[in-house]
């Protein structure tokens, strides 16, 4: 493994059978996510932020918490209105035996990340008509299509990471250092596999391929 894609003990965690059946559901996927990049918060605020009741947030919480994905913030707050902080950085679920051993638990976990990935997207689209026009030009959405082996995409994953690894990461003393008129930004990585795309016809799969040449000429010019 790249030492890049190493988890780190004091910022990772990685998911064990619990912690997968607790991360097995959207609410708890997105709430944790909250956590991790605003900071800690109450289940009253995070009800506001999510329109959930926070009777529901709270019950997650609790969840996440017997789990090991948050703590009470002790220094914040009273007994009636607590906060809450997350303990990790960082999810990293990778251990394919585990995903066989649980395959319910995995398909709910990776279909609540996939939601979560869904809210952010929509929240910045109904944000960039608004946004500076400079962050408007610096928005993309794209995608490619490839044809690669299993150690190919492999490969490509490890070079996505250390382009990415080049970066100002986003931790908590980021901002105090980052220069003016940084803001955080989401970059999102899915490689897809399409299993049954070899079932095509020669005729269907030509179509297909001159169909992909245009859009990814849009593609790569950040449509």
């Amino acid at each position: 493994m790249d030492d890049r894609r190493r988890p780190d003990p004091a910022t990772d965690v990685v998911l064990d059978a619990r912690g997968l059946r607790a991360l097995a559901h959207p609410v708890r996927v997105q709430l944790l996510g909250l956590l991790r990049r605003y900071g800690p918060s109450t289940a009253t605020r995070l009800a506001d932020r999510t329109g959930l009741t926070s009777g529901a947030t709270s019950y997650h919480l609790r969840q996440l918490a017997a789990a090991g994905f948050v703590e009470e913030d002790t220094g914040r707050g009273n007994a009636r209105d607590r906060w809450w902080r997350s303990v990790h950085r960082v999810t990293r679920f990778d251990d394919l035996d585990l995903a066989a051993q649980e395959p319910e638990a995995t398909l709910a976990h990776l279909q609540s990340v996939a939601a979560a990935h869904t809210l952010s997207l929509q929240r910045t689209l109904n944000e960039l008509p608004t946004a500076p026009r400079a962050w408007q030009e610096a928005f993309d959405m794209s995608d490619w299509a490839l044809r690669l082996t299993p150690e190919e995409a492999c490969a490509l994953q490890e070079e996505l990471a250390s382009v990415v690894a080049r970066y100002r990461q986003d931790t908590p003393g980021a901002a105090a250092s980052a220069p003016p008129g940084a803001q955080r930004v989401s970059v999102v990585s899915h490689l897809l596999p399409e299993l049954d795309a070899d079932g095509a016809d020669a005729d269907g799969a030509a179509a297909d391929g001159a169909a992909a040449d245009g859009a990814g000429a849009d593609a790569e010019e950040g449509s």
